[in-house]
């Protein structure tokens, strides 16, 4: 895909879109030049100016000639359908509209925009801040080739992607990876209070513990091998690792807390779309 043929509205830039953002300006995947990002808080939009982008306050500074290949809301789903008629002409023209939102299915943008437009949901989470983030998308049956691939192309700047083919499933997927990044810094915040109380100081206990679920999530993304397996190799008989096993896994306590975790989230997400 050419330069000339990649351009971008991206609507809002706080925490999530301006991760995005700047992991797409760092990896040159849309020239800054061809990004326009619609801000209108000044304390947001005065981040931006290192990026080089087109920066404006609203919709009416866009160009009248301006024919993107995306228009990416990245704001939040009570103020969505307030701003998405603004946009109206850049669909009309034949972009695809992009929703970060969770919980915002692509029937309400069909709804918006009309029947046959393009929509994509994407489902990012906070790692994507380090390009680090796992990027699930959805694209409804109106969505090109060519906008398919700018998409992917855009959400592998900020980590791993992949795509669903049911939409149904976006809502297990905010659960497991839109949420999950909560579940485990919980985890890091639990494990650190741990060893504080096991008698490590402070600034230690945080370190051990940081490092060993970054180095632990790293381990497992690289070896190949799954997780059962890599726990049943750092597990001595009768060892410290399997005397703490013992308890986390004593009538599938972990397990069974993380699924009432996963399935309340998954529950609250379907009642939110």
């Amino acid at each position: 895909m050419t330069d000339t043929q990649k351009s971008i509205i991206l609507v809002g830039c706080g925490n999530m879109g301006r991760a995005m953002l700047e992991s797409w300006v760092a990896c040159e995947t849309v020239k800054p030049e061809n990004i326009h990002v619609v801000e209108p808080v000044e304390a947001l939009s005065s981040k931006l100016t290192k990026f080089n982008v087109n920066i404006h306050s609203s919709a009416t500074s866009l160009p009248e000639d301006l024919k993107p290949t995306l228009v990416i809301m990245a704001i939040k789903p009570q103020m969505m359908f307030e701003v998405v008629s603004e946009y109206q002409k850049y669909i009309d023209g034949g972009a695809a509209v992009l929703s970060i939102a969770a919980g915002v299915g692509t029937k309400k943008f069909e709804e918006a925009y009309g029947a046959s437009t393009a929509v994509v949901r994407v489902m990012p989470n906070t790692p994507a801040a380090v390009a680090k983030g796992m990027m699930v998308i959805y694209a409804n049956k109106f969505v090109t080739e060519h906008q398919a691939a700018l998409v992917e192309e855009l959400m592998r700047a900020n980590g791993a992607a992949t795509t669903i083919d049911d939409e149904a499933l976006m809502d297990a997927v905010t659960a497991v990876s839109g949420s999950g990044p909560a579940y485990i810094f919980h985890m890091i915040e639990a494990l650190i209070e741990a060893g504080i109380t096991a008698g490590l100081p402070d600034e230690t206990a945080k370190l051990l513990a940081e490092q060993t679920v970054y180095g632990a999530a790293c381990y497992a993304r690289e070896s190949g091998a799954g997780a059962t397996t890599l726990r049943e190799q750092v597990t001595s008989p009768n060892g410290t690792t399997a005397a703490a096993l013992s308890v986390l896994m004593e009538e599938d306590a972990l397990k069974n807390l993380m699924a009432k975790a996963v399935a309340a989230a998954k529950k609250r997400s379907e009642e939110l779309g």
